[in-house]
């Protein structure tokens, strides 16, 4: 066979309407076509389903254009080109629907159950045959899809084995050949003696049709034999489509008109039935199952028999293979009608046999056998499905649902649930006050005048700023992650701030839209909380803790809005009127104005909390009613308020002299950085002369207070002579009183190197101290707050003085 046989027949252009046609007008025959190629290890009840789905699906979406000039047709090819397409296009899924899913293959859609047709309750499944279509449906079983497909195609299509070969390379089968080679397999095991000869049956004696039993493979021009005269020796004749004629096989129950074989209804050459118009017309009398018999139906229309005359039948001898006229032993079948095998009168079984007698040398073969019931997707009988696992299966899903909807319920309340709150977690308590904290109705809200009026002026006296303080969905939220932040929230909090939910409904103060993040900030009298989740979406929600309890007016001034690219944005209270930002490190440099907004968001300024190192440090400066204030960012909600003086009476570092002494200690302001720091006081507790001439240094204690009262920190810190020289940490203490209110006395030490080289133990006290004393590494004593004792490089020693009341107080540690 060439390779051009392969090739596709040309069935030319096929419109969307005319496959519709064809599908509609040939749809039985097809879903058969689905339902045998279908591998029988589905079952019978998915086979049917599927078999229907893929003729459903095999409708194409647009016009399938054809060849430019239509190649001359083969005498075996489709009539219609809208059938020939439809059933390559359902051979092709139920070849593909065959194929075993693979673990790392992407699944194709033929390979699932069909989601239509779909049928709930019954199991529907075609009638069931006798021993033969058992036997043969076995026989299939054991061949694979392409096998299935061209036997299917051979026998039921009636197509000879070039086009058989055509029409499974156009449905994607890789090697068309062994296929019809398996299909051999089951015509010669169709045979009753097994080789796949043709058997005689008169008179019930088996006798030999002629030639070899095997089928007949395709000659080497790449045509089947056609049967027409001078075809063939006349040894054997084959039924134009490479296979021999199996007329002794047709034998089976006989039935008004014929018998399985289709014998012939007229009385001779042209008598009814001879045109083979309609492969299931039948011109003789019904049959007595009511079925008309389709062994007739082997032939194929416009076929010529061997005598070259169009429905004449064509006899065999024994051995000669002579031509005779209808009755001979190895009586030839005429496409579209039946003729037995004998050489009686039509109507009669060889051998004699009455009409409706039985002959039981004569059995019906595969071919003619995928004509039956038993094949037949479009005749259905129905069984209800396992009614006790139905049942239980109802019960579980009516559970299900039961169980969807209340949990469905529950997460649509106010307040709780995933959907509505956010990344707040699951809720985990349920009462009246916890209810009100998180509703966002219940929220305070102070009118934007309230403070010119009101006795104090801190955070209790803030209106609601912000352009989102209307969004219920954007509080409900807030007040929900505040209370149950999930595993996705970064949250923080300043040592000492309690991070539980709020006791009752907070403080609205603002919420908008800042730096790409939704902004919220709340207040409850003790705590300051801010809420950030990205404008687009809930995910990296951020929730961040300050203590404020006891602010006042300058406490009260600002709070931090937004970090981001190291820049810092802040809120600001209605009672300040001028925002500025001062550099600490350069004291003379006038600040530069900061503008707000119109609800009282400053632009953004660059922030030390966010620096890796100390070349600036900016601190906010705000001006209100009573002056102006410094307030620095410690990484906190709340910026810290700076201050200079005696610990007893400080001011705002705002003068000439806070702002030189702040320019060379800011930079230690990192080491209290983020411990909830409410503000930092430096002030100057001595001056020392220095040895050798060296001028005077300068003593400073800085101690930040915190919000919680305990946990301060105070530094000592020594300044030499030089103004641009930063300040060199002697000390530092957590904890202690030192340096503070309570105990404003403090006492530190150095060791100091002198110009000229020297190294000393420098030391100074407040003025309370009444003499000094170090010990261990160098030993020396003063009297009065001040001492200097010369020492080794690298030498240590213990410092300790004693107070005018006679108290004996250590060095700060």
């Amino acid at each position: 066979m060439s390779t051009k046989d392969l090739v596709p027949s040309p069935v030319g252009p096929v419109d969307v309407e005319q496959a519709e046609a064809a599908l509609v007008e040939r749809y039985p025959r097809l879903v058969r076509i689905a339902y045998l190629v279908l591998p029988p290890s589905l079952g019978r009840n998915r086979r049917v389903l599927t078999a229907h789905a893929l003729v459903q699906r095999s409708l194409p979406r647009r016009r399938v254009p054809g060849p430019a000039v239509p190649e001359p047709r083969l005498a075996e090819d489709a009539v219609d080109p809208g059938y020939a397409f439809v059933r390559s296009e359902v051979l092709r899924q139920a070849l593909v629907a065959g194929l075993p899913l693979r673990r790392l293959a992407l699944p194709r859609r033929a390979q699932f159950p069909p989601l239509l047709p779909h049928v709930w309750g019954l199991r529907l499944f075609p009638r069931v045959g006798g021993a033969d279509e058992l036997a043969l449906d076995q026989r299939l079983s054991r061949l694979s899809g392409p096998g299935r497909a061209a036997y299917v195609l051979r026998g039921l299509e009636r197509q000879g084995d070039a086009e058989v070969l055509r029409v499974l390379a156009a449905a994607g089968v890789e090697d068309p050949a062994s296929a019809l080679s398996e299909a051999d397999a089951v015509d010669a095991a169709d045979s009753p003696d097994g080789a796949g000869g043709t058997v005689g049956t008169q008179g019930g004696a088996a006798a030999p049709a002629g030639g070899s039993g095997g089928p007949r493979p395709s000659g080497g021009s790449g045509e089947p034999p056609t049967g027409r005269p001078g075809s063939d020796s006349g040894a054997r004749t084959e039924d134009g489509y490479g296979r021999t004629e199996r007329v002794g096989e047709r034998g089976g129950p006989r039935r008004e008109g014929g018998d399985g074989g289709r014998h012939g209804a007229g009385p001779g050459p042209g008598g009814p039935g001879a045109d083979g118009a309609d492969d299931r017309a039948d011109s003789g009398p019904a049959r007595r199952d009511g079925r008309a018999d389709r062994v007739g139906e082997q032939g194929r229309p416009g076929q010529h028999d061997g005598a070259g005359s169009p429905g004449e039948a064509t006899g065999r001898g024994g051995a000669g293979g002579g031509t005779t006229g209808p009755g001979g032993a190895g009586a030839r079948r005429d496409p579209g009608r039946g003729v037995d095998g004998s050489g009686g009168p039509p109507g009669r079984l060889p051998g004699g046999g009455a009409p409706g007698s039985f002959d039981p040398g004569r059995r019906r073969s595969g071919v003619a056998l995928l004509e039956s019931d038993e094949f037949d997707p479009c005749a259905l009988q129905a069984r209800p499905t396992d009614l006790i696992r139905r049942r239980q299966h109802a019960r579980a899903a009516l559970v299900a649902l039961a169980a969807l909807l209340v949990c469905g319920a529950l997460l649509g309340l106010p307040g709780d649930g995933w959907g509505r709150n956010g990344a707040a977690a699951p809720p985990y308590a349920r009462n009246p006050a916890a209810e009100a904290a998180l509703d966002p109705g219940a929220l305070k809200r102070v009118a934007p005048g309230a403070w010119t009026g009101s006795t104090r002026q801190d955070f209790s006296v803030w209106p609601a700023r912000g352009g989102l303080v209307g969004d219920g969905a954007l509080l409900r939220r807030a007040l929900a992650v505040w209370a149950r932040p999930g595993a996705s929230v970064h949250s923080s909090a300043t040592p000492g701030t309690p991070v539980g939910p709020p006791m009752g409904p907070p403080q609205l103060l603002f919420a908008g839209v800042v730096d790409g993040a939704r902004v919220v900030l709340l207040h409850d009298g003790l705590r300051a909380v801010r809420y950030a989740e990205p404008v687009e979406g809930a995910a990296g929600a951020a929730l961040d803790f300050a203590r404020t309890d006891g602010a006042d007016t300058v406490g009260s001034a600002a709070l931090v809005l937004s970090r981001a690219a190291g820049n810092v944005r802040y809120l600001t209270a209605p009672w300040v009127a001028e925002t500025a930002v001062r550099d600490l490190l350069v004291p003379g440099k006038a600040p530069r104005p900061l503008a707000r907004d119109a609800g009282g968001v400053t632009d953004p300024m660059p922030s030390p909390a966010l620096a890796r190192s100390c070349t600036r440090w900016n601190a906010l400066q705000v001006r209100d009613g009573s002056g102006q204030r410094l307030l620095a960012d410690l990484g906190e909600l709340a910026p810290a308020r700076l201050l200079w003086g005696p610990p007893a009476a400080p001011v705002d570092a705002t003068g000439q002299e806070a702002r030189e002494a702040w320019a060379r200690t800011a930079c230690q302001l990192t080491a209290v950085r983020a411990h909830g720091v409410r503000s930092v006081n430096a002030w100057r507790f001595a001056r020392q002369a220095l040895p050798e001439g060296a001028g005077r240094g300068t003593w400073v204690c800085t101690r930040a207070e915190t919000w919680r009262g305990t946990g301060s920190r105070t530094l000592a810190q020594f300044l030499v002579p030089s103004p641009g020289v930063p300040a060199a940490l002697a000390a530092r203490s957590e904890g202690s009183p030192a340096c503070g209110v309570r105990d404003p006395r403090v006492l530190a030490g150095v060791l100091w190197q002198a110009p000229g080289g020297g190294w000393y133990v420098l030391a100074a006290g407040s003025p309370d101290f009444a003499s000094l004393e170090t010990s261990g590494g160098v030993k020396g004593r003063s009297d009065g707050p001040f001492l200097a004792v010369r020492a080794a490089a690298g030498a240590r020693a213990d410092l300790n003085g004693v107070l005018r009341d006679g108290r004996r107080v250590g060095a700060l540690r």
